[in-house]
């Protein structure tokens, strides 16, 4: 795509803080999210203001390792939730609180260290085997559309539409919060489309700012007696302000009653069991991630700097934001998102981005604004972020030859389990649908693609030219291609676009 900033582009001072506020405000609600639903599960007290710093924090680390190559924020990964409430609240005699969040998070970067060495000896075309566009795609594609629940709930004011009845539909607080959402998604799209300069750059600011207005004047209404259900704002926020973060390495230190009676090792095992499987499924999400902006910047980052770099950034920094945070970090769809949107792909707006959210973090009225951002404004907005996610896939799988069969079924199988919410629990272990539905996708890929590398090996006496004239029904394969090849004879011509 046609990028108005680089990688390694610069903008200027002025703009470099509104496109940094821009992709803070893109990441804001996901990462604040996840230590909010941790306190309400275990009764805990993490600082929301922590996990942004930790965010930050991680972020930077990320950039260090990848040597400023990759314009990705790190955010807090939902997809540690579980992990997270078992490691505070224990599961066997004993808890170690803020402590067990510490000691979760570097298990799960450990994992990532690990499959970076191993990446760094053996390579990344092995990647490329077992996970081709017609497994990446169709994952990202999920990726996205995993996230459309969120988006449309957050956008009527938290109600869930599938559990609601007509009656309910029509309540006056669940319309006016669609209003903002609305509002705040046709601005978006008004001026990324049809903006001039600087506004085509900053559309999710200037959405979330007319959407926030709207959501005021509705709100200021509210206080007319009898009015109460045109209230959007939440401003009683601002009577309660921590100046100051509550960091998860000096609550797991402060705290006194962690140690408990029973055994440490059970203790330890039970967090490796929580933390390390789910390292394996962000794995996943990385690749996927790595995939999709490689595809906007046009610049394979797999190659450059490496994925054994991208790896123990995204790692590194995990433990970093946990250890302030509490919360492990990963690469974010939304900020990549943001990315395509804007146009704006300079790394240097992520790390301005980076140490904007550390400060801020101890700028009390800032954070407080900014928890004050009604979720149907953010609604509004991750519409299209999450929307040009599950886009930014199926260009991949648009690059896929789905006359072939092999290819067909894996796509299918990985859309069908993806969106039928197809997910394990084995304990406290979840595999969500996103992991499940690559992990059928991986083996789909190795079953329909079995006969045809034993066929390239030499096995069973046969050449991969009379394979693929088998595929086709037996007809003879092409001689000669546009491109010098024989039809079937290269493995990259039914798996095209890594």
């Amino acid at each position: 795509m046609n990028l108005i900033y680089g990688v390694k582009d610069r903008p200027k001072p002025g703009q470099l803080i509104l496109f940094a506020l821009q992709q803070l405000l893109a990441i804001l609600a996901a990462t604040i999210t996840v230590p909010i639903v941790v306190n309400s599960t275990t009764g805990s007290e993490m600082s929301i203001s922590a996990a942004l710093f930790g965010a930050g924090a991680g972020t930077l680390v990320y950039l260090l390792f990848t040597k400023f190559k990759s314009p990705v924020f790190l955010g807090s990964s939902f997809a540690f939730i579980n992990s997270m409430c078992a490691a505070f609240a224990g599961g066997v005699s004993m808890s170690l609180g803020y402590l067990g969040l510490i000691i979760g998070a570097i298990f799960a970067g450990l994992v990532y260290v690990i499959i970076a060495v191993v990446v760094k000896l053996a390579g990344v075309r092995w990647i490329d085997k077992i996970m081709p566009a017609a497994v990446i795609g169709p994952t990202v594609a999920l990726i996205g559309l995993s996230l459309a629940g969120s988006a449309i709930k957050n956008a009527v004011g938290g109600i869930d539409l599938n559990a609601a009845t007509s009656s309910y539909l029509m309540n006056t607080n669940t319309l006016l919060c669609l209003v903002c959402a609305l509002v705040t998604f046709a601005v978006t799209v008004t001026c990324s489309v049809f903006g001039k300069k600087m506004l085509k750059m900053i559309p999710f600011i200037i959405g979330i700012l007319s959407g926030y207005a709207i959501a005021a004047i509705f709100t200021a209404f509210s206080y007319i007696p009898g009015a109460e259900a045109m209230r959007i704002i939440d401003f009683t926020v601002f009577k309660s302000m921590d100046w100051v973060p509550n960091f998860t390495f000096i609550e797991a230190f402060v705290d006194a009653d962690y140690v408990a009676d029973g055994g440490i090792g059970a203790y330890i095992g039970t967090i490796a069991v929580a933390y390390v499987p789910v390292a394996f499924v962000v794995f996943a999400e990385h690749l996927a991630d790595h995939k999709n902006i490689s595809s906007i910047i046009e610049t394979d980052l797999l190659s450059d700097p490496g994925l054994s770099r991208t790896l123990l950034g995204d790692g590194v920094g995990s433990m970093v934001g946990a250890v302030f945070g509490g919360c492990p970090n990963t690469t974010y769809g939304e900020s990549i998102g943001c990315v395509a949107i804007s146009g704006n792909a300079s790394v240097i707006t992520i790390l301005v981005t980076s140490l904007l959210a550390i400060v801020s973090s101890f700028i009390a009225p800032f954070m407080t604004f900014l928890a004050s951002i009604p979720g149907c404004v953010m609604g509004g907005v991750c519409i299209a972020l999450y929307g040009f996610i599950a886009v930014s896939g199926l260009k991949m799988v648009q690059k896929v030859d789905l006359n072939d069969n092999r290819n067909l079924f894996t796509v299918s199988a990985i859309l069908i389990a993806g969106v039928g919410s197809l997910a394990l629990t084995f304990g406290k272990i979840t595999l969500t649908n996103i992991a499940c539905a690559l992990i059928l996708g991986i083996l789909t890929n190795a079953l329909v693609n079995i006969k045809r590398k034993r066929s390239e090996g030499g096995e069973e006496g046969q050449a991969p030219a009379a394979d693929a004239a088998e595929q086709d029904g037996g007809q003879e394969p092409a001689k000669q291609e546009t491109d010098g090849k024989t039809e079937g004879g290269e493995e990259g011509d039914t798996n095209e676009g890594i």
